[in-house]
């Protein structure tokens, strides 16, 4: 039995894409902090397909050990598709952001993300039919204004996720590894971004996309040989797109 992996699946674009996964006959494996929303979750996706098997995992992988004990966690499963959204955004200028919280965000955003996607490949590159997608963000491949070390986190996702796609395909690996990168999405982001308890979209945001609109586009990317899903930051237009940055290959003589 094949699953799918969501991380960060209690709310927003994660939870979304479980939906839209699940639409799809897809076997799931659903990892948050919050039990509660997973559980929630569980129960809708079993009314909406009640032979599909869901597992639920809580953790924090803002706390980079538990990222290893996940997938570790997860050893006995097969793993189909395993997608890494979890994290988070900062706005505030470099000079007055919270160093706690931005540390928290390079764990998440950055250091359990890459551990994660190390493992899964290491595994499965070479199974036949996976795939992996990583979640960036428009904001990882524009730098926007008071929110530079977001912005940082994601070019990093973007450039390595991309790096990556190229790595594997010159091995010939049968994994196939894509980006995702939204623009302004109607999720907890704001709020957590700002450190708010609310943050109302309509109204405020001049353009964005629903959560559901951009699990959408997650299943648009899952079907295309493409390895970038982007976001036009000033039509809003989803794009799916070959990598973007240059990728120098080394030589030797």
């Amino acid at each position: 039995m094949n699953y799918t992996v969501i991380t960060g699946a209690s709310s927003g674009i994660g939870l979304e894409a479980a939906l839209a996964f699940a639409s799809r006959g897809k076997n799931l494996i659903l990892v948050a902090r919050r039990k509660e929303n997973l559980e929630k979750l569980k129960s809708e996706i079993a009314f909406i397909n009640p032979n599909l098997d869901v597992v639920i995992r809580t953790t924090d992988l803002s706390i980079t050990e538990n990222a290893y004990k996940l997938y570790e966690n997860l050893h006995d499963f097969q793993i189909e598709t395993w997608i890494n959204n979890a994290g988070f955004g900062n706005f505030d200028s470099v000079t007055e952001q919270n160093l706690s919280k931005i540390e928290a965000m390079l764990h998440l955003n950055i250091e359990s993300l890459t551990i994660l996607t190390s493992l899964y490949v290491r595994d499965y590159s070479n199974a036949e039919g996976t795939q992996l997608i990583n979640v960036s963000s428009g904001g990882g491949y524009t730098i926007v204004a008071n929110a530079i070390t977001y912005c940082a986190t994601k070019f990093y996702v973007s450039a390595f996720t991309e790096g990556l796609a190229h790595e594997l395909k010159s091995t010939g690996a049968n994994m196939q590894v894509k980006v995702l990168a939204p623009a302004a999405t109607e999720t907890e982001f704001a709020k957590r971004s700002f450190d708010l308890d609310e943050f109302q979209y309509e109204g405020v945001v001049p353009k964005f996309h629903t959560s559901k609109q951009m699990a959408g586009f997650m299943l648009d990317l899952y079907d295309s040989d493409k390895v970038v899903g982007i976001v036009d930051g000033y039509t809003y237009e989803f794009k799916l797109r070959d990598p973007i940055f240059n990728y120098a290959v080394r030589t030797t003589k």
